[in-house]
C-alpha cells in the first residue's frame, strides 16, 4: 500500500454511498444515461440540455434523488380530492417532447402548462437570441415557475397567467409550441399563432388514448410526424372536457368515453357483468418488455364503441381468473362488452385474448380476437397510425380513410398505412 492511502472502512463506504445518492451531478449523469438507454434522449443537443439545466432546483418539493428519477413526475399541486393538477413532468416525457419539438437557437417558443424546468430547457435550446413564453391558468403555478426560473438564472423566460385556450398573442408567432397538459382538443388560437413552418407538440386525447403528437402543416391542416405514448394532468379552464360514463355494474364498473358515445342512443348495460363471461385466446404472444401501444390504437380505430373500462379491485374475480390480466381497452357493441386480456404462457411471455359479457358475448369476443390477430399480422411492426388535424367543416371526402373524431374545434383523423406487400382493406368507418 502506498504511503498516505486511506483505508476504506464500512462506515466510510456507507457515508460515501449516501452522499453519492444525493449528489445532483452524479444523479444527473445517471439519469441522462438511462434516458439514452430508454430512447427518450436521441440527440446530443437534448442530452446537453438535461446536463446544463439543474433539474433539482425546479423540484424543491422532492429530494434530488426523486427529482432525477427518469420515469417519475414530481407532484406540485393536488385538487380537493387529492388528484394531481400540476406536476413537474418526468424526464422521460420531457426528453421525448423536446426531441419532437427540435428547438433551435433563435426560435420563439411557447409552453402551455408551466412547471419551470421545461421552460428553462426550452430557453437553453433557443439560446440568448430566442424567446420562450410559458403560460398557466393557476396563479400558484405561475408564481412558483417565476420564482424558480429567476433563482436558476432564467429571468428572460416570459411567465404568463392566463387561460391558454386563446393562446398568447403578444409574443406570437411561435416557431414551436409545446403543450405539457393533456389536451382533448386543439384550439384554433394555437394554430393561428403557430408560424407557417412551425411545429406543435401536444399530448392529444383521441378516444381516451393520449399520444404526444409532433404536428406540422400540410396545406390547410396538420399532420403528425411522430406519436409517442404519454400521460399528463388534464387541461383546466375553457379547454377542460368531461368524459361520458356508461355503467356496467353501478359505479363499481363503468365504460368511459372521452369523445362521447358515438351513437344517439346510449346503451343501457348496467348489470351486464352479472351475465356469463365468454373468453377466447388468440395465439398472439408478447414479451414482458415489449410495448403494445399500437394495439390499443388499432382497437380504437376498428371498434366504433371503443372506450376505457374502469372497475373496482373487488371485481377482479369477475373480470379475470388467477394468472390473467385485464386491460382497460374495451368495446361495446349493441348489448355486449369485451375487453383486452393476457395470460402467461411461459416465463416472460404472455398471450393476448379477450373476455366479454352480454347476450352476444361469444360473437363480440370472437370479433375482438380477430382484430388482435389483424393488428399482429398487418400493423404490429409498422409505424402506427398517422394523425391529422383538419379544420371544422372539412368534407368527409377530403379526409383520409380511417376514423374521424369531431372535437369542439377540429376534426381529428387517425389512419393506418397499408401493410407492406399485402392487399389491405382500409377502415372507412366515419363517426
Amino acid at each position: 500500500m502506498k504511503e498516505g492511502t486511506a483505508i476504506s472502512t464500512p462506515e466510510h463506504t456507507d457515508t460515501d454511498a449516501a452522499r453519492a445518492a444525493e449528489d445532483p451531478d452524479e444523479l444527473r449523469k445517471a439519469m441522462i444515461a438511462e434516458l439514452w438507454e430508454m430512447g427518450a434522449i436521441r440527440s446530443d443537443r437534448v442530452a446537453a440540455v438535461f446536463d446544463g439545466v439543474p433539474r433539482h432546483l425546479f423540484a424543491p418539493e422532492a429530494t434530488p434523488a426523486q427529482a432525477y428519477k427518469a420515469r417519475d413526475a414530481v407532484h406540485v399541486k393536488r385538487d380537493e380530492r387529492g388528484v394531481p393538477i400540476s406536476t413537474v413532468s418526468s424526464p422521460q416525457l420531457q426528453a421525448g417532447m423536446l426531441e419532437q419539438a427540435d428547438i433551435r437557437p433563435g426560435m420563439r417558443a411557447l409552453e402551455i402548462g408551466s412547471g419551470g424546468v421545461n421552460a428553462a430547457m426550452m430557453a437553453w435550446l433557443a439560446g440568448p437570441g430566442g424567446q420562450v413564453t410559458t403560460v398557466d391558468i393557476d396563479s400558484d403555478v405561475t408564481e412558483r415557475a417565476r420564482r424558480l426560473l429567476d433563482a436558476a438564472g432564467y429571468e428572460r423566460v416570459n411567465v404568463i397567467l392566463a387561460d391558454a385556450e386563446t393562446g398568447i398573442a403578444d409574443f406570437a408567432p411561435y416557431d414551436r409550441i409545446i403543450v405539457t397538459v393533456g389536451a382533448w382538443d386543439i384550439p384554433q388560437a394555437w394554430l393561428d399563432q403557430l408560424a407557417p413552418d412551425g411545429r406543435l407538440v401536444v399530448p392529444l386525447r383521441v378516444r381516451g388514448l393520449t399520444r404526444s403528437l409532433e404536428l406540422v402543416r400540410e396545406g390547410d391542416h396538420l399532420v403528425s410526424r411522430s406519436a409517442e405514448i404519454c400521460g399528463f394532468v388534464a387541461m383546466q379552464g375553457d379547454g377542460a372536457h368531461q368524459e361520458q360514463l356508461v355503467p356496467l355494474r353501478g359505479t363499481d364498473a363503468v365504460m368511459r368515453f372521452d369523445d362521447g358515445w358515438p351513437c344517439e342512443q346510449v346503451p343501457d348495460l348496467d348489470g351486464v357483468l352479472d351475465t356469463p363471461r365468454a373468453q377466447a385466446w388468440t395465439g398472439v404472444r408478447i414479451g414482458g418488455a415489449e410495448s403494445f401501444e399500437t394495439l390499443q390504437l388499432w382497437l380504437a380505430t376498428v371498434f366504433p364503441g371503443f372506450g376505457k373500462l374502469r372497475a373496482e379491485a373487488s371485481l377482479r374475480p369477475v373480470l379475470v381468473d388467477e394468472g390473467t390480466v385485464w386491460f382497460d381497452s374495451a368495446a361495446i357493441e349493441g348489448d355486449s362488452v369485451a375487453y383486452l386480456t393476457t395470460r402467461g404462457v411461459e416465463p416472460g411471455i404472455a398471450e393476448f385474448g379477450a373476455h366479454a359479457f352480454g347476450p352476444h358475448a361469444d360473437d363480440l369476443v370472437t370479433a375482438f380476437c380477430e382484430q388482435i390477430r389483424a393488428w399482429d399480422r398487418d400493423q404490429r411492426h409498422g409505424p402506427g397510425p398517422t394523425f391529422g388535424v383538419w379544420p371544422p367543416g372539412t368534407p368527409d371526402e377530403r379526409l383520409p380513410d380511417g376514423v374521424v373524431v369531431d372535437k369542439r374545434h377540429q376534426r381529428i383523423t387517425m389512419s393506418w398505412p397499408s401493410p407492406t406487400g399485402q392487399e389491405h382493406q382500409e377502415v372507412t368507418e366515419k363517426e
